[in-house]
């Protein structure tokens, strides 16, 4: 089974004519729909943590941690519940009010790792963070575990379209992503899912993602847009930069498309100038991921991101009481 379509699906038609909107226009209608369900000027810091680095089965093309290529991540071990506790105390001291933790897993398998990832949930939450973690597909069971350790939210990406996916994975398919969304939802756990661009995907491509996302029923409470990080190893590791514009796009697609969504503007901030950064806030991103690190790929520094938002008059947002 696969997560329902909403009574009134919107059409590949329709996210195409967003896309092909001239630019202001377009930002017109997100910063509208935008100010209506969500505070102007917030953006929400979030800190994503590697707790399994490399040595993943999956193949996907962009991913250094792939055990199918040659890349600059090796596996290590698992990180164990102090190094967490003290990553996610320093990120709360920092600011962020949202804690995710990443495996490099396929799957999740129940055992000593999976029992561990639990604890470090129940560590998370009991620092007043909300919890969030992406672990690659689970079961029923595993997610109603995670949802009574606390968990708040769960991330699984489509990635990319269902059309281009097989030329970007090819050991697990799209509706076990789609199930694995289902599973999450059904144990009573937010959803945080969204993609990458860059990836030699057509416009279409792009606009079928996000038609995708906004059709699930309820639409995912996060969506993270990335761009793709080339590297070294990866099949896609020449890709050439994606234009800031079309991040821009992106994100005000989602925002009109998902108006309740909190989007995220995830992997790639590197290559944004501030000036693309600030567009794209304007656009409809009200939250970026905060620190040194995006599981192995760099990120801005974080006085860098301090100076941004206090620069454009922004806040940062306040923890849930």
């Amino acid at each position: 089974m696969v997560p329902p379509m909403s009574s009134a699906p919107f059409t590949r038609a329709h996210v195409r004519s967003l896309y092909d909107r001239p630019l202001f226009l377009l930002l017109d209608e997100a910063r509208a729909v935008h100010r209506a369900h969500h505070a102007d000027n917030e953006v929400q810091l979030c800190t994503l943590l590697s707790v399994k680095t490399g040595g993943c089965p999956e193949n996907c093309s962009y991913c250094p941690q792939s055990s199918h290529y040659d890349t600059p991540v090796g596996a290590e071990k698992m990180l164990d519940i102090e190094q967490v506790r003290a990553s996610a105390r320093r990120a709360k001291e920092l600011g962020s009010t949202r804690f995710c933790m990443g495996a490099a897993w396929r799957e999740v398998k129940d055992g000593p790792a999976f029992d561990r990832v639990l604890e470090m949930v129940r560590e998370v939450k009991g620092l007043g963070l909300e919890a969030c973690v992406t672990l690659g597909m689970l079961t029923e069971s595993q997610a109603q575990k995670l949802k009574d350790a606390g968990l708040d939210a769960y991330n699984h990406n489509l990635d990319t379209s269902r059309e281009h996916y097989r030329s970007i994975i090819s050991t697990r398919t799209f509706d076990d992503r789609l199930r694995t969304l289902q599973n999450v939802r059904q144990a009573g756990i937010t959803v945080c899912s969204g993609g990458i661009i860059g990836m030699g995907e057509s416009i279409d491509d792009r606009c079928e993602m996000l038609r995708t996302l906004a059709n699930l029923e309820p639409q995912p409470e996060s969506v993270p847009i990335n761009a793709l990080v080339p590297v070294e190893g990866t099949p896609l590791a020449d890709r050439p930069p994606v234009d800031p514009l079309d991040m821009v796009r992106m994100i005000a697609i989602a925002r009109i498309l998902m108006p309740r969504t909190r989007v995220r503007l995830s992997a790639g901030r590197e290559s944004l100038s501030r000036e693309a950064q600030l567009l794209c806030m304007l656009a409809g991103a009200n939250s970026i991921f905060y620190g040194e690190k995006l599981l192995t790929t760099s990120n801005p520094e974080e006085e860098a991101d301090l100076a941004l938002i206090k620069d454009a008059g922004l806040t940062t947002m306040a923890p849930a009481v």
